[in-house]
């Protein structure tokens, strides 16, 4: 085996990128970079009845999103039939594995019987020691499991598991129609690919003194194991899609950033000291698995949500403003094709980054900016686009469109100006203008606002307004 510190993420390709995955597929990301190791990629697709190219598209795709890069791969197990077939061989020649020409309908029957009378469901061994083949029967070949002795799985988070051979079923490892099972190509391809470390969620623990044993019955090394505690939902059940979305697509689609993501998933199970938030950089340098807990961790879509609003508050608005992009025109609220000033729609978010918890959210936000408001909120019309105003409206569009200095500070003069010349608070305009101008009470400073949606689209917007007091314009 290598010194140089090789993992891999081995997904099925039975469904999309689970939140569980990610964490896994993170974790041997983080073991390889703080090692300078490598990272594969390797798709174990020989589930052929479920596995398909759209899931492994999908779980490229999320991996991409979540900025998992690996090093090499991916690699698919299919294209590996004949080296499993090989090795299957090959423990048959020196006598570690055998021909067992059991149906499956034996075999079931066998299953049923020792159901009945309380006794363990195992292979009961008849084929184990035949001699010769069975005439017009295609064979299974099974592995030859020690009968006695234990055996001992040094887990770098469990600690010491041990399991008795007299437990272990002779499993199959190659069926009667030539395809490998899981154990084998698992085994396989961590030798092949020189795997010194399988790090991998602990729902495959059990599967672990089964490797074992191939990997002695095979000579090899046998690599490190960590096995990683299960993510539960609220109800301490196994996180399902009864507790929402566990999916890394379906995160992506509804808003969230891959950082914030990344950062919660690191932290279930995990943790150094009291700390919360951590750059990828800092997840490098202290991840270790002395602080991955045993006990399994609960999945709180609350402060995943939580942390995604501080990400959001705190990311550079240059990139929230590429990122929102998408979710504008998923939104409706520009075109698929549309040009946008990008440096135009930075300024626009920083004004709402920080009431934004999703991408989602930021994108609905940013409408007024981009459109005249369809229709007023009924209450707030009411209560501002009324004949007390409209004398404030008037002027203030009159004042606006003789502007030589639009910006912030020239808007906010004018507004000073009309609150000292009709001695009023700045609410008393600001907010019929809000109203005007964003089609309610709530939005970020007035004069950005003004700023931001431009001379041309404000006179327009208060101008309507104007009429609608009027009543030549009805809302």
């Amino acid at each position: 085996m290598t010194d140089i510190v090789r993992v891999r993420f081995a997904p099925s390709p039975t469904g999309f990128l689970h939140i569980g995955g990610a964490r896994t597929a993170l974790f041997n990301m983080l073991f390889a970079r703080q090692h300078s190791g490598v990272f594969i990629l390797r798709i174990e697709d020989t589930d052929t009845t479920r596995s398909t190219d759209e899931y492994i598209e999908a779980i490229i795709e999320g991996m991409k999103w979540l900025g998992l890069s690996w090093d090499e791969g991916p690699f698919r197990q299919t294209a590996r039939f004949d080296i499993y077939r090989d090795y299957a061989d090959r423990l048959v020649r020196e006598g570690k594995a055998y021909y067992c020409y059991c149906s499956a309908e034996e075999l079931e029957a066998r299953r049923q019987e020792a159901t009945a009378q309380g006794r363990p469901i195992m292979y009961d061994g008849r084929c184990r020691e035949l001699r010769e083949p069975v005439p017009g029967i295609a064979p299974a070949v099974r592995f030859r499991m020690p009968r006695d002795g234990s055996t001992v799985v040094n887990d770098m988070i469990k600690g010491v598991v041990e399991f008795d051979n007299d437990q272990l079923d002779d499993l199959i490892i190659l069926r009667s129609d030539g395809t490998p099972t899981y154990n084998l190509t698992v085994v396989v391809d961590d030798v092949d690919m020189k795997i010194t470390h399988v790090i991998r969620g602990d729902d495959h623990l059990n599967n672990t003194p089964k490797q074992i044993q191939l990997y002695k019955a095979l000579g090899y090394e046998i690599p490190a194991f960590a096995h990683l505690p299960m993510i539960l939902g609220a109800d301490k059940a196994r996180l399902s899609k009864r507790h929402g979305a566990t999916s890394v697509t379906a995160y992506a689609d509804m808003g969230y950033l891959p950082d914030a993501l990344i950062n919660y998933l690191v932290r279930l199970g995990w943790s150094y000291g009291d700390q919360e938030v951590f750059t990828r950089e800092e997840l490098i340098r202290y991840f270790s698995f002395e602080h991955v807990g045993k006990a399994a961790a609960v999945f709180n879509p609350e402060k995943l949500l939580w942390l995604n609003s501080q990400y959001i508050i705190n990311s550079p608005a240059e990139d929230l403003a590429a990122l929102v992009i998408p979710f504008l025109v998923r939104e409706n609220i520009i075109g698929k094709d549309e040009a946008v000033d990008r440096a135009w729609l930075a300024r626009a978010v920083v004004t709402l980054q920080e009431r934004a918890k999703t991408l989602i959210e930021l994108a609905a936000s940013l409408r007024y900016y981009f459109h005249d408001p369809a229709s007023y909120d009924e209450k707030a019309a009411a209560k501002f686009l009324n004949d007390k105003n409209l004398a404030l409206l008037t002027e203030l569009h009159e004042s606006l469109s003789g502007l030589g200095d639009y910006s912030t500070a020239g808007i906010e003069a004018v507004f000073t100006a009309l609150i000292e010349k009709h001695t009023i608070k700045l609410g008393a305009i600001a907010q019929p203008v809000r109203v005007a101008l964003t089609g309610g009470t709530v939005s970020p400073g007035i004069y950005e606002v003004i700023e931001i949606i431009g001379r041309e689209a404000t006179l327009r917007r208060l101008g309507r307004a104007i009429d609608t007091i009027r009543g030549t314009n009805p809302a």
